[in-house]
């Protein structure tokens, strides 16, 4: 590891030009349990093509010298994928109101170092600077007992918390994705989890 982390700030269309290093840390961390996700460069260009049509989108991103080995995302809720968007319009909660953060990547070797603490001050201060009122993200559900759980696993429910993060049971999505192992896509359940911003 170098000596010396540079924090970017990125927005819109600007994130176009870092597509391969965002989406090789999204294959990366998220082959890790719980996401367990078995991705391509090919989805994630799509994928990613959200933030770069968002003018209002933030990604921090973090980097080791010239090697990319952290980012965070963000954007306004009423931007983000329909999927995300469809518990709030359920639950007749303003898509307006709220920004939502995609996703905190970081390398397993820069974690721990407070790193994901600057992550979510940059993005709450982004949806301040935006007028938004909540700050919401949603995380997997799997099963304590699943077996590609590894033993020395500790979720980031407590993290969060201290962040002032609830987590809200009657807010949830689906999506597919394949599973690191899996013949075939299949459907998780993710909750979201909700701040309100001072």
């Amino acid at each position: 590891m170098g000596s010396e982390l540079r924090v970017d700030l990125l927005r819109g269309a600007d994130i176009a030009r870092h597509l391969d290093a965002l989406a090789q840390l999204r294959i990366t961390v998220f082959r890790e349990f719980p996401y367990l996700y078995d991705g391509t460069a090919e989805y994630e260009a799509h994928y990613l093509q959200t933030y770069i049509a968002s003018p209002d989108s933030l990604i921090v991103m973090l980097r080791d010298g010239e090697q990319a080995v952290g980012a965070s995302t963000s954007l306004p809720l009423a931007a983000a994928h329909a999927e995300m968007q469809a518990p709030f319009q359920l639950a007749g909660l303003p898509l307006a109101d709220h920004h939502y953060f995609g996703e905190s990547l970081l390398l397993r070797a820069w974690r721990g170092r407070g790193l994901g603490v600057r992550f979510f001050e940059a993005r709450e201060a982004h949806a301040r600077e935006l007028g938004q009122a909540w700050t919401t993200f949603c995380a997997v559900e799997r099963p304590k007992d699943h077996p590609m759980r590894p033993a020395d696993y500790v979720p980031n429910d407590a993290f969060w918390g201290r962040r002032g993060y609830s987590r809200d049971p009657a807010l949830q999505c689906r999506m597919s994705w394949l599973d690191v192992g899996e013949a075939a896509p299949s459907e998780k359940t993710l909750t979201f989890w909700r701040r309100r911003l001072a």
